[in-house]
């Protein structure tokens, strides 16, 4: 890990992340610190992020433009985050999954599957409490229902909700 991410992850973990929310009607400075430590610590950081309260993040995340990453997120892995995304509040990203296909060997003494990084497009709202497991692609436009665990590709300009997630109807005029 660079001197500059090493720098970013130790302010964030010891002040910006225990910081009020952005939309707080307390102003510390909270947007703009977390936003700097974003910078020194996301693979690729846009313009006019917002990392909210209690974030937890790897640092092969790309951020986008005017994107946000919700309060009490988890994204482990690699996820790469569009424009203009929205996301809720304990949002988990998952990229790996553990190994389970011997039942000679415990599954936690089989280590774990390659990584499946996540894509979310420009453009996407992210309800609260979403889990998107490995290997999914969102496309561009998505409105993500709440509470739901997106298994699957969702295609662009459509809302999904349900358990697992399933496209609802899409946001185009056909």
């Amino acid at each position: 890990m660079s001197v500059r991410r090493k720098l970013g992850a130790l302010l964030y973990h010891t002040v910006a992340k225990r910081l009020p929310v952005s939309y707080s009607s307390l102003h510390l400075g909270q947007t703009a610190l977390r936003r700097f430590c974003g910078k020194l610590m996301l693979a690729e950081c846009g313009k006019e992020v917002n990392i909210e309260k209690n974030a937890i993040f790897s640092e092969k995340v790309t951020l986008g433009d005017r994107s946000g990453i919700g309060i009490n997120a988890k994204i482990y892995g690699t996820c790469h985050i569009g424009d203009h995304v929205m996301m809720g509040a304990d949002v988990t990203i998952i990229t790996r999954n553990h190994e389970f296909a011997r039942t000679d060997i415990p599954m936690m003494e089989q280590g774990f599957r390659p990584e499946e990084p996540v894509f979310i497009g420009n453009d996407v709202w992210i309800g609260d409490r979403v889990m998107i497991m490995p290997g999914v692609h969102i496309g561009d436009g998505c409105i993500i229902g709440g509470g739901i665990v997106v298994t699957k590709d969702i295609p662009a300009y459509t809302i999904a909700a349900g358990v697992p997630a399933r496209v609802l109807r899409t946001r185009q005029n056909t």
